[in-house]
Order: C-alpha cells, then sequence, then structure tokens
C-alpha cells in the first residue's frame, strides 16, 4: 500500500468516529433508553465509538507502510 493511500486511510478511520461523537452525528445516539450492558444509549454509544476508533487504528498499523523499517526524511 502507498504512503498517499494510507494516509487517507488514516484520515478517514480517524475523522468517522469523531464526527459520530459530535453535534449533530451524536443526536443518533443521544437518549438514555434503552440500557445496553448497564449503561444508557448515550454513554454506550461513546465507549462504541472510542473502541471502534481503537479497533481501526490498530488495523491501520498492520498495514503501515513504515513500520516494518525506519524511514529518515
Amino acid at each position: 500500500m502507498s504512503q498517499r493511500k494510507f494516509n487517507t486511510f488514516y484520515i478517514i478511520i480517524a475523522l468517522i468516529p469523531f464526527l459520530m461523537l459530535i453535534f449533530p452525528l451524536f443526536e443518533l445516539g443521544n437518549r438514555a433508553t434503552p440500557i445496553v450492558l448497564g449503561l444508557p444509549f448515550s454513554f454506550f454509544w461513546v465507549i462504541l465509538w472510542i473502541i471502534i476508533t481503537f479497533v481501526g487504528l490498530i488495523i491501520l498499523y498492520k498495514f503501515d507502510p513504515k513500520k516494518d523499517g525506519e524511514e529518515d526524511e
């Protein structure tokens, strides 16, 4: 994977969860019911997107073209 393509994926993976946690997209999950895992839905929504971001960044790390070799710039 080229560095440019990797950077594009990185921006998308980091931007989508950020957008889901700010207004107006947070309104999709901003409610008290249903209770999920003992948490109000809005709190579960925030935790869910944090976990999705973490998993996405770990997957991107596996495909990072600079991971194996140290490149001086």
